[in-house]
């Protein structure tokens, strides 16, 4: 008695529906790995830039008499003194040396880094901003909306003397 297999293929079949259905959640693996290192480096450039308010807000401190002289307002990169000690400077020039490493390191750190001082030598309270370009989409706004196609990322603190 010969017996007709009328399941012919059909093992072919679930082989090839099993190959789509794991492609499909390997591609979704492979993106949510991607997602993740992008918020892992839109963190890291967060930390860093949250470093650098802490930085220049520690050199403020440091030189009190040129942050009351509003000299840390009026950052000249050309005008730039060598030095790197309080005993060896003026105030200005170490306000201007302050403000020229902290611009070099922002520029060296964050991807089309900036950074900026308000209120400085206006009293006690002084406002630090840095600003990056965290997605890379080119855009050049200096405003915080959050709005990453028009504004750059930004970071920015208040500190009291």
């Amino acid at each position: 008695m010969n017996k007709i297999n009328h399941n012919k293929g059909f093992t072919m079949m679930e082989v090839l529906v099993t190959i789509v259905i794991l492609s499909i959640g390997l591609l979704g693996l492979a993106g949510l790995q991607a997602s993740s290192i992008r918020n892992n480096q839109s963190a890291d450039h967060h930390s860093q830039a949250a470093m650098m308010i802490y930085d220049l807000s520690d050199r403020i401190r440091a030189n009190r008499n040129g942050m009351a002289a509003g000299n840390y307002n009026a950052f000249n990169p050309m005008q730039v003194a060598a030095c790197n000690t309080t005993a060896a400077c003026t105030a200005f020039e170490m306000a201007t040396n302050d403000m020229f490493e902290w611009n070099n390191n922002i520029s060296n750190t964050l991807p089309n880094g900036s950074g900026t001082i308000t209120g400085a030598g206006a009293g006690n309270l002084f406002t630090i901003t840095v600003r990056w370009n965290d997605d890379r989409t080119g855009a050049t706004g200096t405003g915080c909306s959050g709005n990453s196609a028009v504004d750059l990322a930004c970071l920015s603190m208040s500190f009291l003397l």
